[in-house]
């Protein structure tokens, strides 16, 4: 399968050696070596030094983009996009310095608190068959970086790039991937792209159905009132019977349940408030949902936790295949790095998907086997 993964890029590299080292990179990634940056990906390859995949990175004539199009359509032949949910969310890459591309003090999650460090937008496929990550966008801070024209060139910043905030970019993802032929989705994200009634507006313009989630002091309009009211005093008196145990999908504990209520709002009969109330502590959280044509509360609930889908992604990436193992400070080997990273978990999600139904150890077990078969053919 791995040889099946080379030869969907192979066409994407213009010369031997950049696809000579493409084919290195993503075999060491693979590996069990323990930080996945050139020096020791070039140690794992044979190689003496780490010139061949430092360049490949950096200054290789190559197309990040277009091997990201081969890994999105990857992803979707192997894992299926039918009740497929596509989910935006961002991680966080803490760095030293200020020279790497987009780098500057800003909250992120993977601290829990404001850190220097790179932000990068993802879009995530999940289906019943497995999820990976599909698309990418590296968040360029309004104030530090679009308006130091110094600064941006040497950190390789394309003129062409401007600011654009976090939904804006998920915005953009979300259209590439349908563009691309993939139908039949829905989409999900936190309240950072939830709040945006931009990215709604434009998915409820190409009929694409969302459960976004927002905060408690978003205000909705209840049985066509005029004056919009509060989320939170809204589930305060919901009767019990509207209440429904659900599962929201399986977590490391088996399924993971909640009770979940919903309430007409707005003029249409297909646009909802969800809310989940956890069970033991009684923590509120709320959504906003629209569909094309109605759906059951059940749809909704299973969008809504295939939001977590994306966090699994992060999780496996960085203990997996070295998302954040990278040693680069340019806007293209930031991006180079990244999609090949994530096309070796797309290959790992493909090779459990179609395994099934193998536990996940024997899939691993059997990707294991046969990188061992290809690095000994380097």
């Amino acid at each position: 399968m791995f040889d099946q993964v080379m030869a969907r890029i192979t066409g994407r590299f213009r010369r031997v050696e950049p696809r000579t080292a493409a084919r290195a990179y993503l075999l060491g990634l693979l590996s069990n070596v323990e930080r996945k940056n050139c020096w020791q990906l070039a140690e794992q390859a044979g190689h003496r030094r780490p010139g061949p995949l430092q360049r490949l990175l950096r200054y290789a004539c190559w197309d990040a983009d277009a091997v990201r199009d081969e890994l999105r359509a990857y992803a979707a032949e192997h894992l299926g996009t039918d009740g497929g949910v596509l989910v935006v969310d961002e991680t966080g890459f803490l760095k030293k310095g200020r020279s790497s591309a987009g780098v500057q003090r800003q909250y992120t999650g993977t601290a829990g608190r404001i850190e220097n460090a790179q932000v990068g937008v993802f879009l995530a496929l999940a289906t019943s068959r497995g999820r990976a990550l599909i698309d990418r966008r590296l968040y360029l801070p309004e104030h530090s970086w679009s308006q130091d024209p110094e600064r941006r060139n040497a950190a390789g910043i394309p003129q062409t790039v401007q600011f654009a905030t976090k939904p804006r970019l998920a915005s953009e993802m979300i259209a590439a991937a349908l563009n691309a032929g993939n139908h039949r989705l829905l989409v999900t994200g936190d309240e950072a792209y939830g709040q945006d009634p931009q990215l709604r507006a434009a998915l409820e313009a190409r009929g694409i159905g969302y459960v976004m989630a927002v905060a408690c002091l978003t205000r909705v309009r209840m049985n066509h009132g005029r004056t919009p009211v509060r989320a939170d005093p809204v589930a305060g008196r919901l009767p019990a019977t509207a209440w429904h145990r659900l599962s929201a999908g399986n977590g490391a504990k088996g399924p993971r349940y909640y009770d979940w209520a919903w309430i007409h709002i707005g003029t249409g009969s297909h646009r909802h408030l969800l809310i989940r109330r956890n069970r033991s502590t009684g923590e509120l959280a709320f959504y906003l949902c629209w569909s094309p044509t109605e759906v059951p509360l059940s749809e909704l609930v299973r969008v809504a936790g295939a939001r977590w889908s994306v966090e699994e992604c992060f999780q496996a990436a960085e203990g997996q295949v070295g998302l954040d193992h990278y040693q680069v400070r340019h806007w293209t080997s930031w991006h180079r790095h990244i999609t090949l990273a994530m096309l070796a978990l797309a290959f790992l999600t493909a090779l459990a998907a179609d395994a099934a139904p193998q536990r996940p150890a024997d899939a691993h077990r059997l990707a294991r086997r046969e990188l061992s078969i290809n690095n000994s053919s380097i």
